[in-house]
């Protein structure tokens, strides 16, 4: 048996771009390794750290209301208490799919390139490789 991923999903592609979206502004950084370091009020940078914002949270949380009102979402943020955001959707809906492509999404329209996925057991991982492996 060979799984067939439909690309085209829609709502699979509202969630993947409400992520997307957050970082709307965000330069794309081709550097393959960036390094900074912050001693002492001193900030030594060079080609080193990826995932480096160049947008400030004021345009995050603007990009993030924006994208609340696309969705129907009650625009509550007033403020960002912290860089956390979540996709929420249904059991076979497609997360991992989703999670996958928007990291490869995130690379392809800013540069980043640092990503840790996080899973609550054993199983789940082996999912995720799989996922991994036959959506290479």
């Amino acid at each position: 048996m060979k799984f067939h991923f439909n690309p085209h999903q829609p709502y699979q592609l509202d969630a993947i771009r409400s992520i997307t979206d957050i970082f709307e502004g965000q330069d794309l950084k081709s550097a393959d390794f960036e390094f900074s370091v912050q001693t002492a009020g001193t900030v030594f940078s060079e080609e080193g750290f990826g995932n480096r914002l160049t947008i400030d949270e004021e345009q995050i949380l603007k990009n993030v209301k924006t994208i609340q009102q696309r969705n129907g979402i009650k625009n509550e943020s007033f403020s960002l208490q912290g860089m956390n955001f979540s996709v929420e959707m249904e059991t076979g809906t497609g997360k991992t799919y989703v999670y996958l492509r928007t990291i490869y999404e995130l690379n392809k329209l800013y540069g980043f390139r640092k990503y840790v996925i996080v899973v609550p057991s054993i199983a789940i991982r082996e999912g995720v490789l799989k996922n991994l492996q036959i959506t290479h």
